[in-house]
């Protein structure tokens, strides 16, 4: 009797045990209220505290709608500013799983554009790892430079909110309010969106591989699909027209996630072909991979509902 309950105490302090149904992650807008943060030189432009909401909100909306068991809680929601203090505490007592920090970066030099996501040191292999994915994300995915990991030892210094929470814990510098590129990127929807999409993403792939018995899949039960079909409840994507045809796997789509499909119009307009790519249960979810696909030079490419 003694044997098993210390096998059952050991198994309920580890940190991915059986019983785990769901991931926590914390979503941190850096500053807030009477912390504006970096600012642009464009007077038109929002504050770091703005953009960073702004991120933050949307990629908890992308957690929250397209997938399961990940449960999303913010430091902030609107213009207030919790401590350095009180963020580390609010992550450390509801024993979150993921931290993540968003930031936008400022430098003497204008010049200075990308992207950076920080660690608290080398060593922190979970950070690390999903750092690396988000940089990735970042570069691959979106087309921001990016400026790599970087750790205190690179900051001559520690980040508060790193250095003391007891979980994965990341801080992401989205871009330079001080170069003219990354500020208007940031001050855009589109920009926004992207980021957004890109750590939705980043978290989404390493829950998959950090906790594989968790199933954060949304699965779409038979019914439902039938009823979509129906209903025409499913949406793409419409890159482009054009006047004369172009063949779907031209080397101008081979950039894109997902494959092209022609269609013709029986219509008096010049345009007689339209281009979709992709196939999506919801609008949510389309409106993911548009930032994506435009980003990819198909500026024009809009959500249809077919």
């Amino acid at each position: 009797m003694n044997l098993l309950r210390v096998i059952i105490l050991i198994a309920m302090t580890l940190p991915n045990y059986w019983g785990q149904q769901k991931v926590v992650v914390m979503i941190d807008p850096g500053h807030g209220a009477n912390d504006p943060g970096h600012l642009s030189s464009n007077k038109n432009h929002l504050s770091e505290k703005e953009i960073n909401l702004k991120i933050a909100k949307k990629m908890g909306d992308y957690l929250t709608t397209l997938v399961n068991n990940i449960e999303v809680v913010y430091t902030r929601t609107d213009d207030s500013y919790p401590t350095l203090d009180q963020r580390v505490e609010m992550a450390n007592s509801k024993k979150v799983d993921l931290f993540i920090s968003i930031h936008c970066n400022a430098n003497a030099n204008k010049k200075v554009h990308g992207t950076e996501t920080h660690v608290h040191d080398q060593n922190a292999n979970n950070s690390l790892g999903l750092a690396k994915i988000i940089e990735q994300e970042f570069s691959k995915r979106v087309g921001r430079k990016s400026r790599g990991i970087k750790d205190h030892a690179d900051r001559e210094g520690s980040l508060q909110v790193l250095k003391f929470t007891t979980m994965t814990s990341v801080l992401v510098e989205c871009g330079f309010l001080t170069n003219e590129k990354d500020a208007n990127f940031l001050n855009s929807n589109d920009g926004q969106d992207l980021i957004a999409s890109a750590l939705y993403r980043s978290v989404k792939k390493y829950v998959k591989e950090k906790y594989p018995k968790i199933n954060i899949d949304k699965t779409i039960s038979k019914e439902t699909k039938s009823v979509q079909a129906s209903s025409g409840n499913s949406y793409s994507i419409q890159i482009m027209s054009s006047i004369n045809p172009i063949e779907s796997d031209d080397a101008s789509f081979k950039k894109l996630p997902f494959r092209v499909q022609r269609i013709s119009l029986n219509t008096s307009s010049k345009y007689k072909y339209i281009y979709y790519c992709g196939d999506f249960n919801s609008k949510e979810q389309a409106q993911v991979s548009l930032q994506e696909i435009k980003s990819k030079g198909f500026k024009d490419a809009f959500v249809v509902k077919k």
